[in-house]
């Protein structure tokens, strides 16, 4: 069919002639795509109230002859507000959609879309500790990318001890064994929780507060940040 309709996140808005926009979108089901919303920056556009950032929008999307699809109806199914009151939430939602942006052009797989959206769910929830919600997205993104952080064995492929000392090897990407190393087996198994579950249910976990910077560090070396 030449119409279709999806759920898309708004990646990019540019100004296109005198009252158009290009969206460059994310969608769980055709990847990454570009459509023209013609006449959304007038302000009795139909299109207007249903194309935000930090959104999940219900699109219908015409293909014609070029590669830029043509958007013909738009509705904001889930607005993720409370990001945009927070500047330290915001500006990492921003990077958030950037990297995803990047990583999804070489792998357009829908967990990208997913990833997106569950990220925005978390910023939005206050209760979540910011640093929490980052090092989930760093380590998500990086098994997404095939780069995962192995939280299981280190030098000479030996498991992980819970009573040993660790630094970060940034050069083999692996945790080696040093007796005045800066990881605990208590930072390994926050990273080892935030690679299987989702950080509003790690943030019940009592005494990880003191854990979280050095885990940002990793999650960041490992994520290319």
């Amino acid at each position: 069919m030449n119409q279709f309709k999806t759920k898309a996140i708004i990646l990019r808005r540019t100004p296109f002639g005198e009252a158009d926009r290009i969206m460059q979108l994310l969608t769980p089901d055709h990847g990454k795509v570009s459509a023209i919303a013609k006449g959304v920056r007038r302000g009795k556009s139909k299109l207007a109230g249903g194309l935000e950032l930090f959104a999940v929008c219900d699109v219908t999307l015409l293909k014609g002859k070029s590669e830029i699809l043509t958007m013909t109806s738009a509705r904001i199914e889930t607005f993720y507000g409370s990001i945009m009151r927070d500047y330290d939430r915001l500006q990492f939602g921003y990077e958030c959609i950037k990297e995803v942006s990047r990583a999804s052009e070489t792998a357009p797989e829908p967990e990208f879309y997913e990833l997106l959206r569950q990220s925005f769910d978390y910023l939005n929830d206050g209760a979540i500790a910011l640093p929490l919600i980052e090092i989930w997205f760093r380590l998500q993104l990086s098994i997404l990318l095939g780069q995962g952080l192995n939280v299981t064995t280190g030098e000479q492929n030996q498991r992980l001890s819970a009573d040993k000392r660790y630094d970060f090897d940034v050069s083999d990407m692996l945790f080696v064994e040093r007796e005045a190393g800066r990881f605990t087996a208590d930072h390994i198994k926050l990273l080892r929780l935030l690679t299987t579950k989702n950080p509003r249910v790690v943030s019940h976990v009592g005494g990880i507060q003191s854990l979280l910077e050095e885990c940002l560090w990793v999650s960041r070396v490992v994520s290319g940040a």
